[in-house]
């Protein structure tokens, strides 16, 4: 069975960093495409980052230069690491295994003063 799970920190101040974790059951987070989403109540899930099993990312052109994607085959575990945090970054951020469509249950991240 295909499970991912989130976790990290939740709350930071503006201009603040934060790790996402993901950790995955029943495959391995090298073999697949991986990616992160992100949603705000009440708005539509956005795409942020692919990792793809080469190695290759793709991120949204509102976390470029901000937010790296990596992982751990040996943990069988996807990060995202979040620099210089915004206000806007607010959400509830999920990883999903892109090949089965196996979604985690999200874990909110807020940025606020």
């Amino acid at each position: 069975q295909v499970q991912v799970a989130e976790s990290g920190v939740a709350l930071v101040q503006p201009g603040g960093s934060l790790t996402r974790t993901c950790s995955g059951t029943g495959f391995s987070v090298g073999d697949v495409i991986m990616t992160w989403h992100r949603q705000v109540a009440g708005k539509a899930r956005e795409w942020v980052v692919t990792l793809a099993p080469g190695g290759a990312t793709f991120y949204a052109d509102s976390v470029k230069g901000r937010f790296t994607v990596s992982r751990d085959e040996g943990k069988n575990t996807l990060y995202l690491q979040m620099d210089s945090l915004k206000v806007e970054d607010t959400a509830r951020y999920y990883c999903q295994q892109f090949d089965s469509q196996t979604w985690g249950q999200g874990t909110q991240v807020t940025v606020s003063s």
